[in-house]
């Protein structure tokens, strides 16, 4: 590692810091209808809105409607969102006159979409229209992570109510996710990455003649709005195949710092507006270290592995030299990587947007080593808690939160409680269905991918490398990411078809038992705060919640970790690359 490399690194992260609290604050005066001056802007739109769709701002919910309107909006999303795929060739703003999608493509971008996991078996330049991006992709993008936002609203006033089955009104905190938050910070974003070179046009695809005398042709279309977005919203669908590897989508380093801090901005803003929700801003505090301890030590051990290379081409005499600007630097693997971003920017990327549920990329995660590619993977299996999709990240951490702290309570043998309420076996049922669903998804289908023809035809390497290309792609699709390994050919109906059914279950089963969890939550009573109630606002309980994400992750997906990249760096190590 270098110096510059580490300096970069620990700037990143003390910008997202210095950002939280007050994207934090502005996010709690949303949610608890505090004056701030934007009401006189959002305001008399929101009421427009509500007034449309005859919704009652007063009236709220149980875990149950709240349930049903979730999945409703969902459903209807999907179906809007395949119906526009399949009648592309007719629709306005196609340029290209790009055909419909094919029925499992459809269904799988559809899923992918509507889900918040944005995985793309397509190339967006050669599939999709402007008018598909923009309508179908786009929209998506704003109300899928606005669903997210909602839900772990509800299950913070599962802890803050009590005796209780009000929840608030899903269609309330829709429309303030998506009016008051995701607009406005994805147009100040769009313009900058503007001012950076993003393009944003609806021109038909430019015909150039290189320096060579060759012809290529350039897309074009309106991207800086879809990027923004993307990032914000922990989306990740790129408007072109190469995502943010792409010049056009993230032309700048400056541009790529404002890409990168802006996929855990929104996540890590909403740990302290959990803590002010739940009137202790250092239980908010708490929850931000644990997911920072995390991600620091995954993007130090993913630059590390990334700066040390391959053995084997050292053993070979292989220069694995690079030169950036005026820094140069000896040894790193730069393969899948842009020379422009160098290799530090490349593990911030990485650990972002695979710990926080975003999946775009501007280096191919399938040309790291073995243990830089390892990194990425095991974020999606910790459930992307760090710092994890937008309010997805947040309710899976206070899962984990509420398991450690009935771990804790059965190694000192008193009756577990968090943020004073007490968890009974019903509440840990809940939290056994939540993790259960993604990592029995995840294990299952690439058992089966593995083991059919359908599968084994996909990835385009054999051996272990080839097997951590399908695991990969379940395991970005069960965690909801949608950030690809590479090398795996996924636009089949096997595939397709898989795929998106674990983007559909992954999704909801587990915020349904959110959901549940919130309602039981807020049933209860408060019990008041003794000498015996274990402080989670400490040190000492921040160190046991990273342990406990840490051994969760590990013993459930280790045996499946040691066929793929961790056999595959032995191999690597003893001189075998294939």
């Amino acid at each position: 590692m270098t110096i510059f490399g580490v300096l970069h690194i620990l700037l990143f992260f003390f910008v997202v810091l210095a950002l939280t609290k007050p994207l934090g604050a502005y996010m709690h005066a949303v949610f608890e209808g505090e004056g701030i001056l934007s009401k006189k802007v959002f305001g008399p739109v929101e009421r427009v809105i509500f007034r449309v769709f005859f919704v009652d701002a007063k009236v709220e919910m149980d875990w149950k409607r709240y349930a049903l309107s979730m999945i409703m909006f969902s459903a209807v999303s999907m179906l809007a969102v395949y119906t526009i795929l399949r009648a592309q060739g007719d629709l306005p703003l196609n340029p290209q006159d790009l055909p419909g999608t094919t029925p499992h493509l459809a269904f799988n971008t559809a899923a992918s979409f509507t889900s918040n996991t944005n995985w793309q078996s397509y190339g967006g330049e050669t599939t999709m229209s402007y008018f598909s991006q923009m309508v179908a992709l786009t929209v998506q993008n704003f109300v899928s992570a606005a669903v997210g936002i909602a839900v772990v609203l509800v299950l913070i006033r599962g802890f803050t109510r009590k005796s209780t089955s009000d929840l608030g009104n899903f269609w309330v905190d829709l429309t303030r996710c998506t009016l008051w938050i995701l607009l406005p910070m994805s147009s100040i974003l769009a313009l900058l990455l503007v001012s950076q070179g993003v393009i944003q046009n609806f021109d038909s695809y430019k015909e150039i003649t290189t320096v060579e005398g060759a012809k290529q042709i350039f897309a074009m279309g309106p991207a800086a709005s879809q990027i923004a977005i993307k990032q914000l919203g922990t989306n990740g669908g790129g408007f072109f195949n190469a995502n943010s590897a792409v010049p056009f989508e993230n032309p700048t380093p400056f541009s790529n710092f404002l890409e990168a801090v802006s996929i855990i901005l929104i996540p890590a803003g909403l740990t302290y507006t959990f803590g002010k929700m739940v009137g202790s801003t250092r239980q908010g505090w708490a929850v931000f270290a644990a997911m920072s301890v995390i991600f620091l030590a995954g993007t130090f051990f993913v630059y590390n592995a990334e700066q040390t290379g391959n053995p084997t081409l050292d053993d070979l005499g292989v220069s694995q030299s690079y030169e950036t600007g005026d820094l140069a630097s000896s040894g790193g693997n730069m393969e899948g990587k842009e020379i422009r971003f160098g290799i530090a920017d490349s593990a911030i990327w990485a650990v972002s947007t695979t710990g926080a549920s975003n999946g775009s990329v501007n280096s191919m995660h399938d040309s790291y080593t073995p243990l830089g590619g390892l990194i990425p993977m095991f974020n999606m299996h910790l459930g992307e808690v760090v710092f994890g999709g937008v309010g997805s990240g947040l309710y899976g951490m206070l899962v984990f939160a509420i398991i450690s702290v009935f771990i804790a309570g059965l190694m000192i043998g008193r009756t577990p409680e968090y943020l004073g309420k007490k968890i009974g076996p019903k509440e840990m049922k809940l939290a056994g269905i939540y993790f259960l669903t993604t990592s029995a998804m995840m294990l299952l289908l690439t058992a089966v991918a593995v083991s059919v023809d359908q599968g084994k035809v996909g990835p385009l390497n054999a051996g272990a490398h080839g097997y951590s290309e399908i695991l990969y792609a379940f395991t970005s699709a069960g965690a909801n990411n949608g950030s690809a390994f590479g090398g795996l050919t996924a636009n089949t109906e096997f595939y397709n078809t898989a795929l998106g059914i674990s983007m559909l279950v992954c999704r909801f089963v587990p915020m349904i038992a959110i959901l549940a969890l919130a309602g039981a939550l807020a049933n209860k009573q408060k019990v008041p705060t003794t000498a015996g109630t274990l402080p989670t606002d400490s040190p000492l309980f921040v160190g046991f919640l990273v342990g406990v994400v840490i051994i969760v992750g590990g013993l459930t997906f280790f045996p499946a970790l040691t066929l793929g990249p961790i056999v595959e760096h032995f191999l690597v190590n003893a001189g075998i690359l294939s």
